[in-house]
């Protein structure tokens, strides 16, 4: 059973972004199973490599479309990417230097994580993006 499942109450209505979120989710899935596995270090390094990879392109997405249509919540929805961003590097590297591993713990939180900013801070974008033309 999933750890996460998509829900359309996730939906910002502009569908790149959905499907981002939607793979990003995918990924948290992907990494809870790799854990699950008892694969141990080997199984799950290249996951969460991917994971931290992706939720740098989709912050990226993100926060391209806010200079773009020039949204007035940009500085503060980017210091929450980036305090998340800080936190999942700091782990990261703990991670690769064997005093971290992926725990129960760890999938809550960004489990938690995820959907609290897509339900109150990205949510807060969707009606500036849509009146600015992307759906």
């Amino acid at each position: 059973m999933a750890l996460f499942t998509w829900d359309d109450r996730f939906s910002v209505n502009v569908r790149e972004i959905d499907e981002q979120h939607k793979r990003l989710i995918g990924m948290i899935n992907e990494l809870h199973d790799g854990m699950k596995s008892g694969g141990g270090k080997a199984a799950v390094a290249p996951i969460l490599k991917r994971l931290v990879d992706y939720t740098l392109y989709h912050f990226s997405t993100e926060e391209r479309y806010m200079a773009q249509h020039r949204y007035p919540g940009e500085l503060a929805h980017k210091t929450e990417h980036k305090k998340f961003t800080d936190k999942v590097m700091d782990f990261h590297k703990k991670f690769d230097a064997g005093t971290a591993a992926v725990s129960l713990e760890l999938m809550t939180f960004l489990k938690s994580w995820l959907t609290d900013h897509i339900m109150v801070t990205d949510k807060k974008y969707s009606k500036h993006f849509n009146d600015h033309g992307l759906k």
